[in-house]
């Protein structure tokens, strides 16, 4: 009986786990290659775990006869193994010598997957990728809201603002939102490091413009987007994916919805609260403004914790630097200024302190016996910098202000930061009309600024802490206890957030 032709027809399912990308994709070596050997072994052995060996079976040596010919038999640098055992073995040899990771990578392609690597062990790989680099993308909160609800957190339980989330319905009802639109491979992990759970979404073209897809399609960074889910707080973290501009790529339109960073971002946004929406209980997302590299700094400011609603100088309360509240009805007096800022740093030496105190005054005695100016500006200019009175009360003024926020008591780091004034320099005069009409207008911003390096707030609070800049008139937006990276400011207040 002749054997039916197959047929190929285009459908709205999402791409299946077991879809085999050819082991000779050259693009599987760079994604393999991400990963230190450890990391690749690690993996591998996860593949071949008892529990995990049937979705990621490895070529045997039974499996040479249904595929491969004769004629390449021997060609093959490393020969099928017998039995899984063997496989595990071989891999456990690799581990206790030494070597470089290329060598697993090609024991991996040329060897035991030789007949492909599967959509969900690529999907595996970057996220063992993000667990070993977790500020490898730049994340942006936002904040999940449900539509009809006050959100005045005095009156309203935060339950009311976390939906129940059952893994297996959630990816079928997204699959329903974002089919239409593109086709996609959705995979859901667990990060081992972080309180929170990993969406990684593949995308690409729909199936009605085109069913087949070229191999290195399925490998493309491009069209992959992170969405991550903090255990126990209203909040999603959203990867910020490469624009074509910042890849001097030009997408064609066929392509343009799958390759465009905003279309497909987008596209998450809209389908995620949906996803998680039922018959009587819809939800939104709104922008937090607060973007980062780093996911412990969101788990941070927009987590689980108390430091969302207490950042900046209220930070040592959430962080128990001190007792007590800022609520406390007792009397300031009752407690020295000394006590009150000092910070319980658990490595704090006396020896340190002691040798801080015996170089301030050492610099002081310097400064009065023979390097005194005569000139009353540099003798300001002295007393501002030396002076040690001037520098205890700059440090009294500098705790008040920033509280633990840019100290090693931080585990909040931003490494940017963007600012958007709107004030003029010469404004005209303003009635009470305009006043209240300014904070919502879209005036193009007179000066904008952006700040950069590996935490922001700790760079503003060293300049605070050397008198380059005004610590008691700083602005709450610089002190991190507005505890935004993105803000638009008029008449030194927030009037506007943007993600």
């Amino acid at each position: 009986m002749p054997r039916q032709k197959s047929i190929r027809a285009p459908t709205t399912a999402s791409l299946p786990n077991n879809l085999r990308i050819p082991s000779t994709t050259p693009s599987l070596v760079k994604a393999l290659g991400k990963l230190s050997r450890q990391s690749l072994l690690d993996l591998v052995f996860q593949w071949l775990d008892d529990r995990n060996v049937k979705f990621f079976p490895p070529f045997l040596e039974s499996d040479e006869a249904d595929t491969e010919s004769p004629d390449d038999e021997g060609l093959r640098p490393y020969p099928a193994e017998r039995t899984l055992n063997d496989v595990r073995n071989a891999y456990q040899e690799l581990q206790f010598r030494k070597g470089g990771k290329r060598e697993v990578i090609d024991r991996i392609l040329d060897g035991d997957w030789r007949h492909g690597i599967t959509l969900r062990q690529l999907a595996m790989v970057d996220i063992r990728y993000l667990d070993d680099h977790p500020s490898s993308f730049r994340w942006t909160a936002l904040e999940l809201t449900r539509i009809g609800v006050s959100h005045d957190t005095s009156h309203t339980d935060i339950s009311a603002c976390m939906p129940r989330v059952h893994a297996s319905t959630f990816l079928t009802t997204l699959q329903h939102q974002i089919s239409p639109l593109v086709k996609a491979h959705f995979y859901l992990s667990r990060s081992s490091t972080l309180p929170l759970t990993f969406l990684r979404i593949f995308v690409t073209h729909s199936p009605y413009q085109n069913p087949r897809q070229a191999p290195e399609t399925l490998t493309d960074s491009a069209r992959v987007m992170y969405v991550a889910f903090p255990d126990s707080c209203p909040y999603i973290y959203t990867s910020l994916a490469p624009t074509t501009a910042a890849t001097g790529a030009k997408p064609s339109a066929a392509s343009a919805v799958a390759t465009d960073a905003r279309g497909l971002q987008r596209i998450v946004r809209d389908a995620v609260p949906k996803a998680l929406s039922l018959p009587h209980q819809r939800y939104t997302l709104k922008t937090t403004s607060l973007t980062a590299k780093s996911l412990q700094a969101l788990l941070t400011l927009r987590g689980s914790g108390r430091s969302n609603k207490a950042a900046g100088t209220f930070s040592i309360f959430a962080g128990a630097v001190i007792e007590g509240s800022p609520l406390d009805p007792r009397p300031s007096n009752t407690v020295s200024p000394e006590e009150h800022h000092k910070q319980s740093k658990p490595h704090s030496n006396n020896d340190l302190d002691s040798e801080k105190e015996n170089k301030s005054s050492n610099a002081e005695k310097e400064t009065d016996s023979s390097t005194t100016p005569q000139n009353p500006k540099l003798r300001r200019r002295d007393n501002f910098g030396l002076d040690p009175r001037a520098a205890k009360k700059r440090k009294m003024a500098v705790n008040t202000r920033f509280g633990t926020s840019g100290t090693s008591l931080s585990s909040a780091p931003l490494d940017r930061l963007d600012a958007r004034l709107l004030d003029s320099p010469n404004p005209p005069p303003l009635s009470d009309a305009d006043e209240d009409t300014s904070a919502g207008d879209g005036s193009r911003p007179t000066l904008s600024l952006t700040f950069s390096g590996t935490d922001v707030i700790a760079g503003i609070r060293k300049l605070a802490e050397l008198g380059i800049v005004n610590a008691e008139r700083m602005p709450a937006w610089m002190t991190g206890e507005e505890a935004v990276s993105v803000t638009v400011v008029k008449k030194g207040r927030v009037v506007r957030d943007s993600g």
